[in-house]
């Protein structure tokens, strides 16, 4: 995966973080990200796309995340909530990406982010919303092999 997509990803980690927390208007969040050029090394337009397809799409993503998290969604500690709906949103409506591609970039932003071994809860609820989700990717690559 490309650096500048890894980097959209950081950002909008961050973005969607801010945006839990405060309930600020994502397009506000969107130009202050801009203007302190927070976005410098990122993929511009999937920023873009994840920032504001995250929140338009919460009750899907938040709707398959409940069936796997071991509390409500929105007691799952801030940073992971972020990280998982953004790893939900890219499961659920990038199909294009690999689902293995999304659980590692999920797995390194909360290796970045998040509390000392958040990125094994995320992994363990990504992979079983893969398993659902992305059921035929899954079987397609385990008959190639």
């Amino acid at each position: 995966m490309s650096m500048a997509r890894s980097n959209a990803r950081k950002a909008a980690v961050q973005a969607l973080y801010q945006w839990q927390m405060t309930g600020q208007n994502i397009n506000l969040i969107e130009q202050q990200f801009a203007e302190e050029d927070r976005l410098k090394d990122a993929q511009k337009s999937y920023f873009k796309e994840l920032l504001h397809g995250v929140p338009e799409h919460l009750g899907v993503i938040d709707q398959a995340l409940s069936q796997f998290v071991d509390r409500p969604v929105d007691a799952v500690d801030p940073v992971e909530r972020a990280v998982l709906r953004l790893g939900v949103y890219e499961l659920l409506f990038r199909l294009n990406m690999p689902y293995r591609v999304v659980i590692n970039e999920s797995i390194n932003l909360a290796k970045c982010f998040g509390a000392d071994g958040s990125h094994k809860y995320v992994n363990g609820i990504l992979d079983k919303i893969a398993q659902i989700q992305r059921a035929v990717e899954i079987k397609a690559k385990a008959e190639a092999k």
